[in-house]
């Protein structure tokens, strides 16, 4: 029996999913929706999508997992920790998750290029089970927020952060973010300037169209836009321009599309449309997959970037999507579309894993 190919996802949420939502991720989907079936304080209880059974299910074998803590000044209408301290202190724990995991064999961090030769050579021994190979995980922290001082930035590198986004939501201490306007604070230009000392990978997702043309104007690095979508497609902030997406294609960039159906389809609304009504399918993310290759003149820089944790499940995914282990259907979907065998391994790892590799070997 042919294997099926092998996934990179470049942003999930797992521990905040995991500590902030109370969610075992080491057991079944099935077991985890039964547990949350009577429970409101969240709209996606009893409809997560993602889980580690699920993710082996699916051979998305390598992810990039996120720490986030946003930090929320007085007067902000935005959830949020009261302090950097505190927003510190959650990447903290969310880092000890990752680190359970680690222990039980459900995870392995990688933050080098043995490690992750040795994970993809692990992952491609058929005499082994999917079930029994750990997730290996790339570590982000999305937003800076929790970076107490500049000089928190080196202690997370030595416990294995290899990429960062300098916002998130709304106001941010290093650089305003999504639904905002301005440029990085003077904080964040100092902390580029630490990034670049130590090879970092740049993300730049969330960032406001100032702050990405003054992010790229002095980051020397790699730079990546690790779940983005396109912004002719769906007119708002959160998405890439054009020019935007030549920039990135001109930086050797890699951008990963989301299933967000917000991010999919201008016609949702969170909390209120239904994605089956409005028949927003997987299929809707392989239009802004074809708008940046129509940008690029390849598919050399789109991939999967699902954030199907990110604060959602199945109210607010492709209704064609019960799981992310259904990110395998995109096989099908791809070729129907008339992307090749090379075009769809890229999408699916090929172009994440050659940034990966280009980036850590610099």
């Amino acid at each position: 029996m042919m294997q099926r190919p092998f996934i990179v996802d470049a942003h999930l949420d797992l521990a905040m999913n995991a500590l902030e939502w109370n969610r075992d991720l080491s057991q079944p989907l099935s077991g985890i929706r039964q547990r949350e079936m009577h429970m409101k304080d969240k709209p996606d209880r009893g409809k997560g999508t993602v889980c580690l059974p699920e993710l082996r299910k699916g051979r998305v074998g390598l992810v990039v997992a996120t720490q986030l803590a946003r930090y929320t000044p007085p007067g902000s209408a935005l959830p949020g920790w009261n302090s950097p301290q505190q927003a510190w202190a959650m990447t903290q724990a969310q880092l000890c998750w990752y680190r359970e995991m680690e222990k039980l064999g459900e995870m392995v961090q990688i933050t080098n290029l043995t490690q992750l030769d040795a994970h993809l050579a692990l992952w491609d021994n058929t005499t082994i089970d999917d079930d029994k190979k750990p997730i290996g995980y790339i570590l982000s922290l999305e937003g800076a927020d929790s970076l107490v001082e500049i000089d928190y930035l080196h202690t997370a590198y030595s416990y294995g952060l290899r990429a960062l986004g300098l916002s998130h939501f709304g106001p941010g201490r290093y650089a305003p973010g999504t639904k905002m306007q301005g440029p990085l604070t003077a904080k964040g230009v100092e902390l580029l300037k630490e990034m670049n000392s130590l090879n970092m990978i740049l993300d730049v997702t969330h960032l406001t169209d100032e702050g990405f043309d003054q992010a790229l104007d002095l980051y020397h690095g790699h730079i990546w836009a690790s779940h983005h979508n396109v912004r002719k497609i769906v007119p708002n902030q959160r998405q890439l321009t054009d020019n935007q997406i030549k920039r990135l294609v001109e930086r050797g960039a890699v951008i990963g599309g989301m299933l967000d159906c917000w991010a999919m389809d201008i016609r949702f609304i969170d909390t209120v449309s239904d994605p089956w009504q409005l028949d927003i399918r997987l299929e809707h993310l392989v239009d802004h997959w074809d708008h940046i290759c129509q940008i690029a003149g390849n598919t050399d820089h789109i991939a999967i970037g699902s954030d199907l944790d990110g604060i959602f499940g199945t109210e607010q995914s492709p209704w064609d999507m019960n799981s992310i282990a259904d990110l395998q259907k995109y096989q099908s979907i791809l070729s129907r579309r008339g992307y090749s065998a090379r075009d769809i391994e890229n999408i699916f790892s090929k172009n994440w894993l050659r940034f990966i590799c280009k980036a850590w070997s610099s």
